[in-house]
């Protein structure tokens, strides 16, 4: 935890429970996720710009036909986990979480190093 700098602004977060059922509809686990509530976020003060990873169905076929021309091997991978592990380069700051505040410093802010899911920074961290 640290105090937020001057200038800087500090921007929210929410928990996302979900809970995941097996076919009977019997829960067998309990999911929960932080989430930053990256709409706060201001274009040109907390991020520069958007970079979403998606690709149109024309160049993803165009890809998967010159790699069997060339015979190259292709692999798969989940873009959804790989947010996690991108690395921020701008500061951002995020608030404490809804029950989970320190009632001995309710006003420290939390320096997000790693991409976290909402943030505008995420894709471009990933990328």
């Amino acid at each position: 935890m640290a105090d937020l700098p001057h200038g800087k602004r500090a921007i929210g977060t929410k928990g996302v429970y979900r809970n995941k059922k097996d076919e009977r509809v019997i829960v067998i686990r309990n999911k929960a996720r932080l989430v930053t509530q990256g709409y706060t976020q201001e274009e040109g003060i907390d991020y520069d710009e958007v970079f979403a990873p998606i690709a149109r169905i024309e160049a993803i076929r165009l890809f998967l036909a010159y790699a069997s021309f060339k015979e190259f091997a292709v692999y798969q991978m989940d873009v959804k986990s790989a947010f996690l592990y991108g690395n921020i380069e701008k500061e951002v700051y995020v608030c404490q979480p809804l029950g989970f505040k320190d009632l001995e410093f309710p006003d420290k802010v939390y320096k997000v190093e790693k991409a976290l899911y909402g943030l505008h920074q995420a894709p471009r961290a990933w990328y």
